[in-house]
């Protein structure tokens, strides 16, 4: 890449917007209202959770700007660094901290500028911009289009956006497999266990929606809960250790149930003089504060902060229907959570839930198959972070002409 472009944003787009400075009464379908949450730091969008605005009220929404494909929508306050591109058929509005840049396809190819905005480099000029507020950091927007990018011609843009982009349609791809696994052992659990056509079920009786054999329990009855802690931030001591210590927002941004890594790590003493405390392998993980109903299960002993309830079954067996059983009932668990500032569940409330027991036959059946689906997931994810970690590895080199493209 011998022959570069450097000039300020400005020079390379057709236009930079922001979104609107409020919120929209929130409907229930129509147009995306496009939101920090829906992009994520690996630069992709996740409409898991998704916020609408009316058909009524869109256009008020999308006075300033329609965003529409190839954009890129980035995070100008709070939460930093997070670029998207708007794919084909979107329809919605930037949310609030949100902006977009349009790029000019005669000068810059959308998919190499989106690659762009990944990089360090990229990164140490908006840093190097951010202004610090009482509470928050934001990126100056009016600042925003003299930053200053250094591109090469288009054909070598195109290029290497095509080899970044193959990395990216794995990832995607594994995705989609993992969503797809974890949907079949979702929808076996409700077809077994919620509509009651499990095997041989034209022999059972089932007298007040519990078949022959299947017991009334509580949770109690059949697991230990554990909850965690936070070591003090005041010592040092405590904290850059070996021991995965996790946190809701390991699980919450997470996107499936196999885990495999914390942000954070604490030291034995950390554990020792904390309220933390290791929990073995295949934990059911169950945020229970703030963020309530979020589920992992990880391959290794961990600890937790106080932000969960872990779930330990009496027979290992127990573990997947007990996971699945959980899972179907998120908003039963939070309905039971309470708080004036954020909702929590007690371990009392959550162990005095009760459950229905099926024979040990059918949930002997249902944990092999449901743990396969699991494996199958580890090994996708396993794959899906291999291929993230060779991207991110790869993506400063070919934009710095580390690598002949």
């Amino acid at each position: 890449m011998n022959s570069h472009h450097v000039g300020p944003i400005k020079d390379f787009a057709l236009g930079i917007y922001d979104g609107p400075h409020a919120t929209p009464k929130e409907a229930d379908e129509g147009p995306i209202f496009l939101g920090i949450k829906n992009v994520t730091p690996q630069g992709t969008l996740d409409f898991s959770e998704i916020r609408h605005v009316s058909d009524r009220e869109y256009p008020r929404w999308t006075k300033r700007v329609v965003p529409r494909e190839n954009d890129i929508v980035f995070s100008y306050k709070a939460t930093l660094h997070r670029y998207a591109l708007i794919p084909e058929g979107f329809r919605g509005c930037l949310g609030r901290r949100m902006a977009l840049v349009r790029p000019d396809p005669t000068k810059v190819y959308p998919r190499f500028l989106h690659y762009y905005f990944l990089t360090p480099s990229w990164r140490t000029v908006v840093e190097a911009n951010i202004i610090s507020g009482a509470t928050v950091d934001r990126v100056p927007l009016a600042k925003f289009p003299d930053f200053e990018v250094r591109l090469p011609v288009l054909d070598v843009q195109r290029r290497i956006a095509s080899i970044l982009s193959a990395y990216d349609d794995l990832i995607e791809n594994n995705r989609r497999r993992i969503q797809l696994l974890e949907q079949a052992a979702r929808l076996l659990y409700k077809e077994w266990f919620v509509h009651l056509r499990f095997p041989g079920h034209e022999h059972v009786k089932v007298k007040d929606g519990v078949p022959d054999g299947w017991e009334k329990k509580k949770i109690a009855d059949i697991c230990e809960t554990v909850g965690g802690g936070t070591p003090s931030t005041k010592s040092s001591e405590y904290w850059y250790g070996d021991i995965t210590w996790v946190v809701p927002s390991d699980i919450t941004k997470n996107d499936c149930l196999a885990l495999f890594d914390s942000e954070r790590k604490i030291t034995e003493k950390g554990l020792r003089e904390s309220s933390a405390k290791m929990v073995p392998t295949e934990t059911i993980l169950m945020t229970s504060r703030a963020s309530v109903g979020f589920f992992a299960l990880m391959e290794y002993e961990v600890c937790t902060n106080q932000g969960f309830i872990n779930i330990i079954p009496h027979v290992d067996e127990m573990r997947m229907y007990l996971l699945f059983n959980l899972m179907s009932r998120v908003e039963e668990i939070r309905s039971n959570a309470k708080g004036t500032t954020y909702p929590e569940i007690s371990k009392g409330r959550f162990r005095d839930m009760a459950v229905v027991i099926p024979t040990a036959m059918l949930v002997n059946e249902f944990s092999g198959f449901a743990s396969d689906i699991i494996n199958q997931v580890r090994i996708l994810k396993k794959s899906t972070l291999k291929l993230e970690r060779s991207r991110d590895l790869l993506l400063p080199r070919l934009m710095n002409g580390e690598v002949a493209v």
